[in-house]
């Protein structure tokens, strides 16, 4: 069978998701191919090393820092990061040949940021002949050696035509450069519900017509919500919680004029999107992406605190009228005002947003396999000195 490594990080969670995604779909479309969901941080660091030592994972830090809204000056912090791994290149490469001498797997696609140097100069060095992909999980690249890493014989896949565009100018082979419709979600939202949508808010103790907001923080929830919840004491909201429980506790405490639905983390988060009206939240890819696939205009925030390489998606929602970006959920009232008096407006904008790339990536896999090999790659590059990064 053709063996697929799918390369991911915990890191946030929206990586995993993607790549949890993606495999439902090959697994649907190609049952010639053994899929295979790789955690980077597990192979860079199979006896768990760093949690015995620290007493959290890699990952549980940052996921902590989003929980709590510590976000301002990630862009500073990244560049450090970035540095650490460029000195670590040597080691990293050594660790990852030794794993893929192991797995040999037929094509490994990276759905990871920072680490693509590393993974694919490990792959040329011990597989070279095996073709390596990086699927872009943001809406465009945050550059330097974020997504794209310049000059490197791999494919780059894109959910936007200016990341497309990012990827052509940082000299990307030609034929390398694929773009998709959108960002990958989950196969489960393109499917019909058929849902008594009036029955179902009864249920729930929701007033079936009163306009409703979904508000969402990712898989972690963000402490930002308690303030929502209360500036929007008169709007009828769903809040997502995902496997922050305390909040979950504090937000069912909270009294307000309006029903509240509050549920940690579930399975079933298209169900309740189709029963709301609008959505608020943090300005990730795979958030606004799922809400516009279920027919919702997105209202979320750009300043200071953004995370640098979601930036750009606050854009992308301005350029497609897909719902309105704020300079602080302060003026949450503001912004919900603004999308219930242009409502209809907004729903045909969002309804003409067609994102197919879930069903889409798995033909191009396809296509890069049927591929000749790559051509040649410089061996060398392992050994050569780390590059000099600005921290600025």
């Amino acid at each position: 069978m053709t063996t697929i490594d799918l390369v991911y990080i915990n890191a946030g969670g929206g990586h995993r998701s993607a790549a949890v995604a993606l495999e439902m779909a090959i697994r649907e479309q190609y049952s010639g191919w053994q899929v295979r969901l790789v955690n980077l941080f597990e192979v860079l660091d199979p006896q768990d090393v760093f949690r015995r030592t620290t007493g959290v994972k890699p990952e549980d830090y940052y996921n902590v820092r989003l929980a709590r809204g510590w976000t301002l000056g990630l862009a500073q912090e990244l560049r450090i990061l970035q540095m650490l791994i460029r000195l670590s290149h040597k080691s990293l490469v050594s660790q990852l040949r030794r794993h893929w001498l192991t797995t040999q797997p037929d094509l490994v696609v990276s759905m990871v940021p920072n680490f693509n140097r590393a993974m694919y100069q490990a792959l040329a060095l011990e597989c070279p002949q095996v073709p390596y992909a990086t699927v872009l999980t943001d809406f465009a690249d945050f550059p330097p050696h974020f997504w794209i890493e310049p000059d490197q014989v791999q494919h780059l896949i894109c959910g936007t035509p200016h990341a497309a565009a990012q990827a052509r100018a940082a000299s990307a082979k030609e034929g390398c450069v694929h773009e998709t419709s959108g960002m990958i979600i989950n196969p489960g939202f393109y499917r019909a519900l058929n849902l008594d949508r009036r029955a179902e808010m009864l249920k729930l103790g929701l007033h079936p017509d009163r306009p409703t907001g979904m508000v969402m923080f990712g898989g972690h929830g963000s402490r930002v919500m308690r303030a929502i919840s209360k500036r929007l004491d008169d709007v009828q909201l769903i809040l997502a919680c995902g496997h922050n429980a305390v909040l979950a506790g504090q937000l069912r405490a909270m009294r307000a004029s309006a029903p509240r639905v509050v549920v940690g983390f579930t399975s079933k988060v298209s169900f309740l999107m189709q029963l709301c009206d609008f959505f608020i939240g943090k300005p990730g890819p795979g958030s606004i992406s799922e809400a516009i696939q279920q027919g919702l205009p997105v209202i979320v925030v750009r300043n200071a605190w953004t995370m640098p390489q979601e930036r750009y998606n606050t854009e992308w929602v301005e350029e497609n009228a897909a719902g309105v970006v704020l300079d602080s959920f302060k003026s949450i009232r503001s912004g919900v005002a603004r999308v219930e008096d242009h409502i209809e407006l907004y729903r045909a904008s969002v309804r003409s947003i067609q994102n197919r790339a879930v069903f889409e990536i798995p033909e191009i896999l396809e296509r890069i396999l049927a591929a000749p090999a790559r051509a040649g790659v410089d061996l060398a590059q392992h050994l050569r000195p780390p590059e000099s990064l600005h921290l600025s």
